[in-house]
């Protein structure tokens, strides 16, 4: 027997200099590091804009619609704290066997001497998302989390390699700070 309580709602504030506009169940956000649109679809959950506030309101809310409303919470945390300071990460180049050339060319971050290998290994970058090389440090920046976090995992993962023992050979590229975490 599934229980139903009255009406739920959440209420999310808007920073300042944030400003946000909802149509048809599509967030476009606005702020100094950019702009985000989003799409959130549920039947029976409504979003909205009142009083400098994004509320988020259910009738009849079973425990699904509770999980909804959480997981839309935070998607609208996630894109106005995206457009109003944007996501950083970072990755560090790592090399004691072979000396590795990482940079980028035409959308394409290229690996070149990974473990000697003759053939550089290339990731095409995903759109949305801004990539620098410094030295031995790879930053990767954009106002969606989801971008920044997947390009950063691709970056990673570019140069992992199974059968071979990590505390031996650890060349590679590691990340090293997360949006706001830093890692050890």
């Amino acid at each position: 027997m599934v229980r139903k309580s009255e009406m739920v709602k959440e209420i999310i504030s808007i920073p300042e200099d944030v400003e946000v506009k909802i149509e048809n169940n599509v967030i476009y956000a606005k702020g100094p590091k950019g702009e985000m649109t989003r799409k959130l679809v549920y039947p029976g959950v409504n979003i909205s804009v009142e009083n400098k506030n994004v509320v988020i309101s259910c009738k009849e809310v079973t425990k699904r619609e509770k999980a909804i409303l959480g997981t839309f919470k935070a998607h609208v945390k996630n894109i106005l704290l995206g457009v109003k300071e944007g996501y950083v990460y970072k990755l560090k180049i790592c090399s004691s066997h072979f000396p590795m050339n990482v940079s980028i060319s035409n959308g394409e971050l290229i690996v070149k001497n990974f473990f000697g290998e003759k053939v550089p290994r290339k990731l095409k970058l995903k759109e949305g998302a801004t990539v620098k090389v410094d030295g031995d440090i790879i930053t990767v920046e954009s106002v969606n989390k989801e971008i920044a976090g997947q390009v950063a995992a691709d970056i990673e993962k570019l140069t992992r390699r199974t059968k071979y023992d990590r505390r031996i050979f650890q060349d590679g590229i590691y990340i090293i700070e997360k949006a706001g975490k830093e890692l050890e």
